[in-house]
């Protein structure tokens, strides 16, 4: 069974969780304050399964975020696991200001694929809602979200309009995403903590990576504790396991609520190795002020935030729309590896500058004499596994082991055998496996 992670995001009142209750029959607003002021705060979640067109069943999670400017660091926590967005613009309305910004948030988390959805199609005409579809199509045009090949479906929640056509493009979508690497090793950002009576503490995430068994035992990071899975859900269903791109449940033993808490991560234990210094690409969005070298940021890699203090290589200011290398002084540890995407938002006023992508996520503190860095990002950026092992030993004076190689990379064990085979020469030797 294909398991697709779907989240919204859009402004403020334009029918996000509307939707997701029309399509699914559940309704994601959770708490109590939510529904007295009819908004959303936090994240929710709903599930549904279809039918794709092979007969596979297709089973689709979806995170539904709060659009309220001042929740939006609540919407962060939500879409760092998602595979396909649905882009909400309320065709009363049309394009607001978090429509903009969560838009923003998508292609800096390099969401690949996603589909926009016109609601309350029920309370315009036909010609404000073909305005609103052009401003729409203008508004993404050369995105990934472009009309020339990335569906707009208009809607109405309350009559059901469109609903059976927005499922049918979910379904073509969701067909073409690539399955997540469940062989990897488990990573669960924890994004709710809370107690179940009569079975305990109780957390839940979106899997990205690996496949986490019940009986087996994790490590919560960066605290160092080890716990037990009791139990598995996946989408509210009990499991033997749950494999990455899942939403999941674990029933842990060994723990209490009280240690444990939203932007910690479960995985292997005695694998990784929290981090508070990390080296990055780091793009600023075209329309952020200038970004001035030691510079305090918020940063929030899926559901972790934290502060973070900005040192660019060879920079003193990064310009709107640049990329750069920088390391990332991070006030507390938290677990990353290579190719995690993160924001990065305004120290104050808060507002989403930029992000980018993990490097190394070990990173030595900087210095003068350290020469090379930037061609080591380089290779970390570009180059394959043989160019990147290669790479990290050349620069380890003592060698790499091969647990300091898991740790830095989250590569399997054969993963490595294989790139050390290719590398050839003195440089197999530099490492022990």
């Amino acid at each position: 069974m294909k398991s697709v992670i779907i989240g919204t995001a859009g402004h403020i009142d334009h029918g996000k969780t509307a939707l997701v209750k029309a399509l699914t029959g559940i309704d994601a607003d959770r708490l109590e304050e939510e529904k007295r002021r009819g908004i959303t705060i936090d994240i929710g979640f709903a599930h549904l399964e279809l039918v794709l067109p092979d007969g596979e069943t297709l089973r689709l999670g979806f995170v539904d975020v709060p659009g309220h400017e001042r929740f939006v660091r609540n919407m962060l926590a939500g879409v760092g696991g998602i595979d396909v967005v649905l882009l909400v613009i309320a065709a009363d309305e049309s394009i607001k200001p978090q429509t903009r910004e969560h838009f923003d948030i998508c292609r800096l988390l390099s969401v690949r694929r996603g589909i926009a959805v016109l609601t309350k199609s029920d309370l315009v005409d036909r010609e404000t809602l073909d305005v609103v579809r052009m401003e729409t199509e203008e508004f993404l045009r050369n995105s990934f979200l472009d009309p020339a090949h990335s569906p707009i479906v208009a809607v109405s929640a309350l009559t059901g309009a469109g609903l059976d056509d927005l499922r049918d493009a979910l379904v073509k979508v969701a067909a073409e995403i690539p399955a997540k690497d469940s062989t990897a090793l488990a990573r669960l950002p924890i994004d709710r903590v809370f107690t179940m009576k009569g079975f305990g503490a109780v957390v839940t995430g979106t899997l990205v990576s690996g496949t986490i068994r019940k009986e087996e035992e994790l490590e919560v990071f960066p605290a160092g504790q080890r716990v037990r899975v009791r139990g598995v859900q996946v989408h509210g269903q009990p499991a033997e396991e749950a494999v990455a791109g899942q939403r999941t449940a674990l029933n842990l033993a060994g723990v209490s609520t009280q240690a444990m808490a939203r932007g910690m991560v479960l995985a292997p234990p005695s694998t990784f190795h929290p981090s508070s210094r990390i080296d990055v690409s780091l793009a600023l969005l075209s329309s952020a002020r200038p970004l001035k070298d030691r510079a305090r940021v918020h940063l929030h890699a899926y559901t972790f935030e934290t502060i973070a203090t900005v040192s660019l290589y060879g920079k003193k200011q990064l310009s709107p729309g640049e990329t750069a290398f920088a390391h990332l002084r991070l006030a507390e540890p938290t677990l990353l590896l290579p190719a995690d995407r993160f924001i990065i938002r305004q120290f104050s006023p808060v507002t989403t500058i930029g992000g980018g992508v993990v490097l190394d996520p070990l990173a030595r503190r900087p210095t003068m004499r350290d020469t090379g860095r930037a061609a080591f990002l380089e290779t970390l950026e570009r180059g394959d596994r043989v160019e990147v092992l290669a790479a990290m030993t050349e620069r380890a004076i003592l060698g790499l082991t091969f647990d300091e190689i898991v740790a830095r990379t989250g590569w399997l064990e054969n993963e490595i055998r294989a790139a050390a085979n290719r590398c050839g020469g003195y440089r197999v030797w530099r490492f022990s496996i």
